[in-house]
Formats: structure tokens, C-alpha cells, sequence
């Protein structure tokens, strides 16, 4: 758990996803309006069932492509919330790509810039009075309720070909700096307090590989993320059937494997995982559970039909 000091904290504030894959907007301001429709996506993660105060999240996802003067650009927004004991968290996210062809492929440059937010419930701080590590008068441990909010930017290159895809972004690029302040507007000291969101470095990539003389594909991705100091990866295995029902796989280095299952029906995407720890913390935790669902609208982007419209009935 984050600890606020009377200088300054480094620490993530990104949260971890198992279907990553399903919301590559969330990592990635260049992979906005990578297909033809408004594709919009939500979902929450509890994780760590069995703790206390473990961490709960909820992620909205929503993008779509235009055309200006001629060019192909992407659009999107991006909102996290996350509690974490007497922690809480908000990003939020408008995102923009440009698009363009390159080596049978589409190369896209994306820009998020958004706002983060961080709370502190100082008011619910409890120490023990046999507590020999902490002393209730330490200024390290503010006692009030403090927010405080900063601009976050995010960038990224993304690239997607018939055969596969893949991208890196690099998340909270300014390292934003927040100083907290009282929320009731008393106190002199609140202003001691900072947190700063490190920068977070993201690669992703996945491909869609047809079975042969089958109804089956088989879909691989991976995720590997860094803050400089602390490197991990996931692979993730699937395999679709009729482009319909997906199951499949996952493997956290060092963290948790994970099983997936998702279904996607007219537009409609529903996806859910299950991760069970590796780690020591298996002890205390029976896993984390994960539920996603979205739906897909289709735009007609081509110049004959831009006047045109269709009744929302019959979409």
C-alpha cells in the first residue's frame, strides 16, 4: 500500500487488467479508431478477493474513427476510477490518433491528455495503541481527508496489418506531480503532502491465426510493462470459435495465471477472467475476478454516403 511522506511519493496509479486485450485504448491513445465502428467498452476488477481494502476498478473505454481534410484520425476517451484502502484514484482521458498507411499496414501516433486525481481518507487513519512502528502525532501520517489533482499526458505509436498488431505507449509522460490539499479547507500543513504518478512504459502486440479447414482461430497477445524499475510481462492464449465464443489462457510473470472467456454477439462483447495467485499472497487470497462488457456501433466513413443517415431503429 501507497504511504504519503511529508516530501514526495513515486508510485503507479495504473491498474492491471487480465483482458487487456479487450480495451487497448486504456494503454494506448494511438490504437483510437483502429476499426470502422464507436466501439465503446466497460468493466471492473475486483482484485484480491479475501483482503480487505484490496483493490476494486472500474475502467470506461470509448473510441471512433473520422476523416478531416481527407485524412483518417481516431478519437477517445479514457475513465479509471480505483479505491485502494484509504486511497482513491481517477484518470480521465481524451485521446487523439493519426492515421497512416504504411507497408500494407496502418501506422497510427496517438496523444491522451487528461486529468488525474488522488484522494487520501486521512479521517479513517487508525493506529493501534501497541502499534511500535507508527506514533499518532507522526507528520507523515496526515489525519484530515486531502485531494489534490494534476494534467497527465500519455503517447504512443501503433501499428495494425491483416497479420497482426502491436504497439508502445508510454503513460503519464510528464510525471505528474500532485499536492494535496485539505478537502474541507483547514489545516496548514496539508500542503507538505505530494504524490507523483511515474512514468509507466507499455508494449503490446496479438495476431488472429485461422485454423485451417476450420471454424477455429487462434489469438495470441502480450503484455509487457515498465515504470524503469520494475519490469513485468503476460501472455495470453485464446482461441475463438465462429467469431463468436472465445476461451483461452493467461500467464502474469511471477503474479497469477488467469483463465479468459469471452463471447461476442451482433456488436455485443462480453468478456470475463479469472486470475488465481502464484505468489505468497495465495495465502490470503482465493483470486481476482474481472467482467467486461461493450457494444460496437458501425460507421460508414466513405465520401458517397456522408450526407446519409440511418434510423437509430434500425441499427
Amino acid at each position: 500500500m501507497l504511504v504519503i511522506y511529508p516530501e514526495r511519493v513515486y508510485s503507479q496509479v495504473d491498474a492491471q487488467f487480465t483482458q487487456y486485450y479487450a480495451i487497448p485504448t486504456y494503454y494506448n491513445a494511438a490504437a483510437t479508431g483502429e476499426t470502422d465502428f464507436v466501439r465503446m467498452r466497460g468493466g471492473s476488477r475486483l482484485q484480491w478477493m479475501g483482503i480487505d481494502n484490496a483493490p476494486r476498478t472500474f475502467v470506461l473505454t470509448a473510441d471512433m474513427p473520422f476523416k478531416f481534410i481527407g485524412k483518417r484520425f481516431g478519437v477517445g476517451l479514457n475513465m479509471q476510477q480505483e479505491s485502494l484502502g484509504l486511497y482513491k484514484n481517477m484518470d480521465l482521458g481524451l485521446q487523439l490518433s493519426y492515421k497512416h498507411k504504411l507497408f500494407g499496414g496502418v501506422l497510427s501516433a496517438g496523444l491522451q491528455v487528461g486529468i488525474i486525481n488522488e484522494t487520501f481518507k486521512g479521517s479513517e487513519v487508525y493506529l493501534p495503541d501497541d502499534d511500535d512502528y507508527h506514533e499518532s502525532t507522526d507528520d507523515a501520517i496526515p489525519t484530515q481527508d486531502l485531494s489534490g489533482t494534476s494534467l497527465d499526458l500519455g503517447v504512443g505509436v501503433y501499428y495494425t496489418h491483416k497479420l497482426f498488431w502491436a504497439g508502445v505507449s508510454c503513460q503519464h509522460v510528464n510525471s505528474p506531480t500532485i499536492t494535496f490539499n485539505s478537502e474541507s479547507g483547514e489545516g496548514t500543513n496539508e500542503k507538505n503532502y505530494e504524490f507523483q504518478a511515474g512514468r509507466i512504459l507499455y508494449f503490446m502486440a496479438g495476431s488472429n491465426i485461422p485454423v485451417k479447414n476450420t471454424l477455429f482461430e487462434v489469438i495470441p497477445s502480450v503484455m509487457v510493462k515498465s515504470d524503469f524499475t520494475f519490469t513485468t510481462a503476460e501472455i495470453t492464449g485464446r482461441v475463438r470459435y465462429r467469431k463468436f465464443l472465445s476461451m483461452g489462457l493467461g500467464y502474469r510473470y511471477d503474479d497469477a495465471i488467469s483463465v479468459v472467456i469471452g463471447a461476442e454477439i451482433k456488436n455485443f462483447y462480453l468478456g470475463y477472467s479469472y486470475d488465481y495467485p502464484t505468489s505468497a499472497i495465495s495465502k490470503a487470497s482465493s483470486g481476482s475476478h474481472e467482467i467486461f462488457a461493450g457494444y460496437s456501433l458501425k460507421l460508414d466513413l466513405s465520401d458517397k454516403n456522408r450526407n446519409k443517415h440511418k434510423s437509430i431503429r434500425i441499427m
